[in-house]
């Protein structure tokens, strides 16, 4: 039996325009877009709101946040991954790239049991067939760390395995190139200053003992296979060309304007923050996403910690940068289902999946309405 949906009378934004129209789902497919307004008996009037592509997130860590909610309380971790999937659903989120750390820098070792839990959960909850979006492996790999290799030998040949990123948060680098801010930082959270400044130390010299054979293993266990690589938090234009000479194809949350030019001119994908957007520039004093997006150094926007701030930083691009709205709704749809190699969603295409999401104003805030995913509704 034919499963169809006729929704009309919607602003479809489409990959080069918005156009008001009428878009025709069977069997899980786009098939048909039509301008105008339909008279069909059953057609589902969209009262003017806009429509959009189901937003690909490659980047969240929100599975943490539900997993340890406070301090000290850690969360059944199926039950955290379902309050996750919700969450995530809700906001428009049909793809979603769950990001899950590998290797302990000595401050966050419940990220590692996350992790393990993470890749078990997901896999046994997409078998079992009760999540509403589509969840996928970001595997964020601490270079500097001596657990790193082990885990990723672990979790590399995972089937829902899409990305991998390679990290370095060494204090001295990266985002905590200020040494003095990572250390404030430490000492807020509850470390004795003693304590961090031995491991501060320690991390160091762990750095230039296992980040470059780290590295080099990476990336031999991942040459010639169809996971696309990224860098996190390029700080370094000179090492941004190494990474590009290394295959490397994304550039993540790049910290400073001149390592996310050097991404652009090396032809790197360069990933933003959400958060960044919708706050008005970095919590850690990074750069600001607005200004690399009005340089035109934003390829894709990823909620890193907020998964409701992708559309609403999509919605800011227009006015912060000038750019249509149809490019801007590529940022959290097309363009990263295009780095992950995910042909078959991203934009409202016959053929594509119809992964959906109905938005209305309320002034200048889009305010998710409806979730469809492979044509069903989600939220």
């Amino acid at each position: 039996m034919t499963d169809e949906t006729i929704l009309t009378n919607a602003r479809l934004v489409l990959p080069e325009r918005v156009e008001t129209g009428t878009i025709l789902l069977r069997d899980g497919l786009i098939a048909e877009i039509a301008p105008g307004r339909s008279a069909a008996p059953g057609a589902v009037d969209l009262e003017g709101d806009f429509l959009i592509p189901g937003v690909v997130d490659v980047h969240t860590d929100n599975l943490e946040r539900q997993v340890l909610p406070r301090s000290q309380a850690r969360w059944p971790s199926v039950s955290a991954f379902l309050s996750h999937d919700s969450q995530v659903a809700v906001a428009g989120v049909t793809t979603v790239l769950d990001a899950l750390c590998l290797g302990d820098l000595g401050f966050d070792e419940s990220r590692l049991q996350t992790a393990r839990d993470g890749v078990r959960d997901l896999g046994a909850l997409t078998e079992a067939g009760v999540l509403k979006s589509e969840h996928l492996l970001h595997l964020r790999c601490e270079l500097p760390a001596t657990d790193m290799l082990p885990m990723l030998e672990e979790f590399h040949t995972d089937p829902h395995l899409r990305m991998v990123s390679l990290m370095d948060h060494t204090p001295g680098v990266g985002q905590y190139a200020d040494p003095d801010r990572y250390r404030a930082m430490r000492v807020k959270g509850g470390r004795p200053v003693a304590e961090v400044e031995r491991r501060m130390a320690e991390l160091t010299a762990q750095r230039e003992a296992w980040s470059g054979p780290n590295r080099r293993a990476l990336l031999s266990l991942f040459e010639g296979r169809d996971v696309p690589l990224a860098t996190h938090d390029d700080w370094d234009p000179v090492i941004v060309g190494h990474n590009a000479a290394d295959g490397i194809r994304i550039s993540e949350f790049p910290v400073n304007m001149e390592s996310a030019r050097a991404a652009r001119a090396h032809g790197m994908a360069v990933i933003a923050g959400a958060p960044n957007l919708v706050r008005g520039g970095s919590h850690s004093g990074n750069v600001s996403a607005a200004d690399l997006a009005r340089e035109g150094l934003v390829d894709i926007i990823a909620s890193d910690y907020v998964p409701p701030a992708m559309i609403e930083a999509a919605w800011r691009l227009p006015r912060e940068a000038g750019m249509p709205l149809s490019a801007a709704v590529a940022t959290i749809t097309a363009n990263p289902a295009r780095a992950l190699g995910l042909a078959d969603r991203g934009q409202i295409a016959p053929g594509l999946r119809a992964d959906l999401v109905r938005i209305r104003e309320f002034g200048d805030m889009p305010v998710v309405q409806a979730v469809w995913r492979g044509g069903m509704r989600i939220a």
